[in-house]
């Protein structure tokens, strides 16, 4: 039984989900703000905020655990030295969710922005 093991599936495969939030996580790092679905916001805000977290001490042991994570040598140094530094006293919540009134035109999605707190 999965009592208490609720993890968002996205309907796709594990590896799918797992390149999915690799690559969402690498463009939030670099722009800031992400337009997605919902869901997929809500998938990526907690996978985001831990490897803020771990980018709130910089050390070499906390990059290349990031790095394991992301796989993007840009999105780690920008973690480390513009987002984190930031967020040195604030024990979490690094990110703000947006929905967006307007569903994305193909297939009606709700859409939200996933921006972090300035």
């Amino acid at each position: 039984m999965r009592h208490n093991r609720y993890k968002y599936k996205l309907s796709v495969s594990p590896d799918h989900r797992q390149a999915l939030m690799k690559n969402l996580c690498v463009e939030l790092f670099d722009h800031k703000q992400i337009k997605t679905t919902v869901t997929r916001a809500k998938a990526l805000k907690s996978y985001a905020e831990k490897l803020v977290t771990i980018a709130k001490e910089d050390s070499v042991a906390n990059r290349r655990l990031v790095f394991s994570k992301i796989n993007d040598k840009a999105a780690v140094k920008t973690l480390f030295d513009d987002i984190a530094p930031k967020f040195k006293e604030r024990p979490g919540g690094y990110t703000r969710l947006l929905k967006v009134a307007d569903a994305r035109l193909g297939d009606g999605a709700k859409m939200a922005y996933l921006t972090f707190v300035d």
